[in-house]
């Protein structure tokens, strides 16, 4: 009997001071972790401190339409306040007076003012509501992988090519950033047409040699990705990577077609974006699909966990 009284206050007396201990810490560590603010440099150039969660409102307002399905909008969050903790833990606060800007160099923003004239008055109360869900129904949720914040870039349409593999569109290898299919339904929503005179060409290549017909040599498709993406591409003699001809052209994506005709280049392009990462069209048509937030998340970014902001390992 007195061997069951003891194993009974013992138990009591870990229930009663270890269990609350322990609820205390992980609360104490919960407020730390989503009292995390960000500096924003905001258009004007000021500097502003924003706390993470109210950042990310104006992210998600900015990056994703408001009418996109909860669960989409939820993984928009997740990938937007992922990328964030990536910047903030890589920020030298003693040389960086910020760690974001408000354009799409880094993430777009919105503040509310923003949000109004985009939405309108009957709408903004409606959108806002539902984006703060898609805030506050994932608070603190990032990806990681081996450890550390995951790049979780994303864009708008992979068109009707798979996502890239990054170091196929930039210098550097991501294991989570690999080739996976667009979830996208309508494969032709970005096709667009485009048309350059000889002129306008060498104007916007910065080529400051008289301009000349062109012949259909002029462009040529040289590399491919492993999707079919343009990897490299020679213009008027001299060799761009897709992604500095996209920039110079202000085309929406690397998957290009061009033949030239008439004395112009005519380009058509598919897809929006670079094609890395979430598809945020994809992302939606996946939630009509009834998958939920991790499960479209976990299909953008293979082999990454949901953990908490601030998690230790």
């Amino acid at each position: 009997m007195k061997k069951e009284w003891k194993w009974f206050i013992g138990l009591s007396l870990c229930i009663v001071l270890i269990i609350p201990w322990s609820v205390l810490r992980w609360h104490k560590e919960h407020l730390i972790k989503d009292d995390v603010d960000i500096r924003v440099l905001m258009p004007n150039n000021e500097v502003v401190k924003l706390p993470l969660e109210d950042y990310l409102l104006g992210v998600v307002a900015a990056e994703m339409p408001a009418e996109f399905e909860l669960e989409a909008l939820k993984a928009q969050a997740v990938a937007a306040r992922t990328y964030a903790a990536k910047r903030l833990s890589q920020s030298n606060k003693a040389e960086s007076t910020y760690d974001v800007d408000t354009t799409v160099q880094t993430q777009a923003w919105l503040s509310d003012t923003q949000m109004r004239d985009k939405w309108g008055w009957l709408n903004y109360l409606k959108y806002k509501s539902k984006l703060n869900k898609a805030v506050t129904g994932t608070r603190s949720m990032v990806l990681v992988a081996n450890g550390e914040y995951i790049e979780a870039v994303y864009h708008s349409s992979s068109g009707r090519k798979p996502t890239e593999r990054s170091e196929e569109v930039w210098s550097s290898a991501r294991p989570y950033l690999q080739n996976v299919s667009s979830g996208e339904v309508n494969v032709q929503r970005y096709v667009k047409s485009f048309s350059f005179t000889s002129q306008e060409l060498y104007m916007k290549l910065g080529n400051v040699a008289p301009p000349r017909a062109l012949t259909p040599a002029d462009f040529q498709i040289l590399v491919k990705t492993s999707v079919g993406r343009a990897k490299s591409v020679k213009v008027l003699g001299k060799v761009y990577t897709a992604t500095q001809l996209r920039t110079l052209l202000g085309l929406p994506s690397t998957d290009i077609e061009g033949i030239v005709q008439q004395e112009c280049l005519k380009i058509t392009t598919y897809g929006n974006g670079h094609a890395v990462g979430m598809s945020q069209w994809g992302a939606n048509d996946l939630a009509k699909k009834n998958l939920k937030v991790d499960e479209i998340l976990l299909h953008y970014y293979p082999g990454t966990k949901l953990m908490a902001l601030g998690y230790k390992q």
